[in-house]
């Protein structure tokens, strides 16, 4: 066989492998944030303030798990620094999303929230994978 479809093969096995960790990574982290949401919620905790905890929650456990696990990468500032940037962002987003859903009477906190999981979560892998993670994944 070509060595160039041999290393094709062994790259979309090690893509698919990395979509795979990353969504199990993903599935635990929404459990974690949407766990944590709803108990602050019926805690009477600010909905807003709910969501920007159990996000950051579901960031933190991300960080760890998709730098050891899903991408293998060495922990460097470098790193850090930009998964921190896109988790911001992506904070910023689920918080927006979150108000303007709700805001908008279109749903219930807990729905908006769920709704929002999908839409920050394919946006921040996206981020992740290209720049917070790029050395290691490309």
């Amino acid at each position: 066989m070509p060595q160039k479809l041999r290393s094709t093969g062994l790259l979309g096995n090690r893509l698919f492998g990395q979509l795979c960790r990353f969504a199990l990574v993903g599935l635990a982290n929404t459990l974690l944030s949407y766990l944590l949401y709803t108990a602050l919620v019926a805690a009477r905790v600010p909905y807003t303030l709910a969501g920007a905890i159990g996000f950051t929650a579901g960031a933190i456990n991300g960080y760890i798990l998709n730098r050891r696990w899903t991408f293998a990468s060495p922990d460097s500032r470098r790193a850090r620094s930009r998964y921190l940037i896109v988790q911001l962002a992506g904070l910023g987003a689920t918080s927006a999303m979150l108000w303007l859903v709700v805001s908008a009477g279109a749903t219930s906190r807990l729905t908006a929230y769920a709704v929002t999981i999908p839409i920050v979560t394919l946006a921040t892998f996206s981020a992740n994978r290209s720049w917070a993670f790029a050395g290691i994944c490309a």
